[in-house]
């Protein structure tokens, strides 16, 4: 099949090239990339005054599958990964039963083989059950394709395991991804430690609570030569260290999601559970510092951290509520309305931190759109403003701080191996 995006505003970090061209895609591959190309097509895309750019990869997704299906599927996600530009996801491990073992990482990529419409890729646990104990089977998950390890939801709070863990990884040439989170100091904090917390008479969860593993697992990670990618981080404190952390030369990257440049603790008003994900929604001066690791690149990726609930679960008080919000369908609109049109990242910047940087990370042959490369397209209309509405939601899932907000730019078609998995209806 032959498909053609006529008049776009082509990016790709991988060349730097951002100008107007035509991109011709055949057999699931980019055939062509150059203005004006005169030919006969199956389907065309007109992207006039649209982005284009390669698929935005999300290292940091929850699907909840297997176990926890009535928050979300491989299917589900997939499509609202699709509806978001997102044409491949890693899926985190904290699952029931926990991906720990091959069996469970081949579960997952056969079910998406069979039923999703962009690509999913299944992180690997650190240890079994996600206990922190007894390592799990590492070398078996790196031969089934996992593209990471991860204890995502909490950290390996025992060191030796964990740099056990991580020599492994190193070996098997996969990287680490950590959540930074003490959970001693966490206890049962529930929002940002500081005035608002005290207001609103919630327990606060601190910036150490982050900080103190962060800078664990950096020099763990330096001892032991592994990559070390570091989750969604939210304090000035992280974004620091990163920055010292790579100016020694250590093998380190690390992600930021949405949630965490676009709101602050300020914007908590009432006790609402949607308010409510892990680490928490941070002071003003927090969410500058991650605007501005940004910019600098200091922070590599945008990542969604997409954790579904259901509506039961988080219409409890934030007391008792689970952590998280979705945020595979919005990622891009905010990133384009609060970093792009506050200038903070270029367009071209937006494509490597959704696309490119997230490829090179896991060692993954996309986030480009050279020819002959594997056609993972989105094409992204930077003009249209409208108000994010669930009810629109591909995912079973609703539980976002933004519904109602007013934001600027969306996906109007996402393409996997050539293939148009998701366009928007006029």
């Amino acid at each position: 099949m032959k498909l053609l995006i006529k008049n776009g505003r082509v990016m790709d970090p991988a060349s730097k090239l951002d100008a107007e061209s035509d991109i011709l895609i055949e057999n699931g591959k980019i055939e062509k990339k150059k203005k004006n190309i005169k030919t006969k097509a199956d389907k065309i895309i007109q992207a006039k005054g649209c982005f284009v750019m390669p698929g935005f990869i999300d290292l940091h997704v929850h699907l909840r599958d297997p176990g926890f299906e009535e928050k979300e599927t491989v299917l589900t996600g997939a499509l609202a990964a699709a509806k978001g530009g997102f044409t491949t996801i890693l899926a985190m491990p904290n699952t029931k039963p926990v991906a720990d073992n091959p069996d469970v990482v081949n579960y997952v990529h056969q079910k998406a083989k069979n039923l999703a419409p962009v690509n999913v890729l299944q992180i690997g646990a650190v240890t079994k059950e996600q206990k922190g104990k007894e390592l799990s089977d590492i070398a078996g998950m790196a031969a089934a394709g996992i593209p990471a390890i991860s204890e995502d939801g909490k950290s390996v709070m025992n060191t030796a395991v964990y740099y056990k863990a991580m020599k492994i990884a190193k070996e098997k040439q996969i990287p680490v991804f950590a959540h930074c989170e003490d959970k001693f100091l966490a206890a049962n904090g529930v929002m940002n430690e500081g005035k608002k917390a005290q207001e609103l008479g919630f327990p606060g969860i601190s910036n150490e609570v982050e900080d103190t593993i962060t800078a664990r697992d950096i020099i763990l990670a330096r001892r032991a030569g592994v990559h070390l990618h570091l989750c969604h981080c939210s304090t000035k404190g992280s974004v620091a260290m990163l920055k010292q952390a790579k100016k020694e030369g250590i093998s380190v990257t690390a992600e930021a999601c949405p949630h965490h440049f676009a709101l602050s603790e300020e914007d908590i008003l009432e006790d609402d559970a949607n308010y409510k994900m892990n680490p928490p929604l941070r002071s003003i001066e927090d969410v500058e510092a991650i605007r501005e690791g940004l910019k600098q690149n200091v922070i590599d990726v945008i990542a969604t951290d997409h954790a579904p609930h259901t509506a039961v679960e988080k219409g409890m008080s934030m007391r008792k509520a689970p952590f998280g919000i979705v945020g595979l369908e919005t990622a891009a609109a905010l990133t384009y309305t609060e970093l792009v049109l506050k200038e903070y990242l270029t367009p071209m910047q937006m494509a490597e931190k959704l696309s490119y940087n997230p490829a090179k990370i896991i060692g993954l042959e996309k986030g480009t759109l050279e020819e002959g490369s594997i056609a993972d397209v989105v094409v992204f209309d930077p003009s249209k403003t409208y108000q994010i509405n669930v009810k629109e939601f591909a995912g079973k899932a609703k539980n976002t701080p933004f519904n109602g907000r007013k934001v600027t730019g969306k996906v109007i078609a996402t393409i996997v191996s050539g293939e148009v998995v998701y366009r928007e209806e006029n």
